[in-house]
């Protein structure tokens, strides 16, 4: 599920739709969580070879840790890729604003963490863009990553969190407990099927 204070707008023709917040969203706070909405597909779905749904599928959808596909059901699925990007997948399985994101603003995140299969084009937005989302990014970015991620968990326990009822309770005691002792802290590493295989 997306933030609540959050809007879903026409870039143009080169990017398409993207998610705009319409409060300031501080940073440490969730802005994706999945739900029980969300469509979780396994590694074997048949949808995933169907001609009809595999490009669908291949925009929309992306693979978790285990290799299952998600579909949010809602304008989740519309967040664009940034290189700065204002939030980041962490490896307790939520995105996190890893900065103060302004009323306004573009929701973004990291690409390479969602387990694309192939190298992605970028349309550029900084001059040090990357020009690609490249799949072996995550061996070159995940300790800077990290460090992103940390800081804002530190905001945490600070901001308003709106989806909180939505994070499962194990997950909920996982945060805490890093929190409260510094220690479980898990990797954006943890998010990556590829390494896995």
């Amino acid at each position: 599920m997306i933030h609540p204070d959050t809007q879903l707008l026409w870039i143009g023709p080169q990017i398409g739709l993207g998610v705009f917040a319409t409060a300031p969203i501080p940073a440490g706070t969730i802005v994706w969580v999945q739900d029980a909405l969300d469509t979780v597909l396994s590694p074997d779905s048949t949808l995933l070879a169907d001609p009809a749904y595999k490009p669908i599928l291949e925009k929309y959808a992306f693979r978790d840790g285990q290799g299952k596909w998600i579909v949010c059901w809602d304008n989740a699925k519309y967040v664009n890729h940034c290189c700065h990007c204002s939030a980041m997948s962490t490896g307790f399985g939520f995105e996190i604003a890893i900065r103060d994101i302004a009323p306004g603003e573009e929701l973004t995140d990291e690409y390479v963490l969602l387990n694309l299969e192939s190298e992605v084009p970028l349309v550029r937005h900084h001059p040090d863009c990357r020009q690609a989302v490249r799949v072996d990014d995550l061996d070159r970015y995940a300790d800077q990553w990290d460090e992103q991620v940390r800081r804002a968990l530190r905001e945490f326990a600070r901001v308003p969190q709106p989806l909180l009822p939505y994070l499962d309770g194990q997950t909920y005691q996982e945060v805490k407990r890093f929190l409260a002792t510094g220690e479980g802290y898990k990797s954006v590493r943890s998010l990556s099927y590829t390494h896995r295989r």
